[in-house]
């Protein structure tokens, strides 16, 4: 009796957004969705997995809270990863101070990330 692999929850580091090329690539392609604690900007990646970039400003606070806040956008994303369709480079950007529960967060990223996908598929098709 075989069985198949567990997911692996792994964030490893392809699916890091670094370079300031990529975050620019995203911003300029102008597609986001949002709620009431999360803005994702989207692009397609034409890679087999996702990307995901961060951005959290200095009005969050010192470095040591958007750090933290970092951490949690980051554990999101990594927990609800298999939620969510692939080929695509994320950029996060908290949109309160407050940090949210994580919770909060398992249910809005997967279902914003799926709008976005929808959303650029739709563009694609069209001439």
């Amino acid at each position: 009796m075989s069985q198949s692999p567990a997911p692996s929850f792994r964030f490893r580091p392809e699916e890091h957004l670094r370079r300031p090329a990529d975050f620019r690539r995203v911003y300029e392609r102008r597609r986001s969705a949002s709620d009431e604690w999360l803005i994702v900007y989207a692009c397609e990646n034409e890679l087999p997995h996702l990307r995901l970039g961060l951005s959290v400003s200095r009005k969050y606070g010192q470095a040591t809270r958007r750090n933290r806040l970092r951490r949690l956008y980051r554990e999101a994303f990594r927990l609800a990863r298999q939620q969510m369709p692939t080929g695509l480079d994320l950029i996060l950007i908290p949109r309160k101070n407050e940090e949210p529960p994580l919770r909060e967060l398992l249910q809005s990223l997967p279902r914003l990330v799926a709008q976005l996908s929808r959303k650029l598929a739709r563009e694609s098709k069209s001439p």
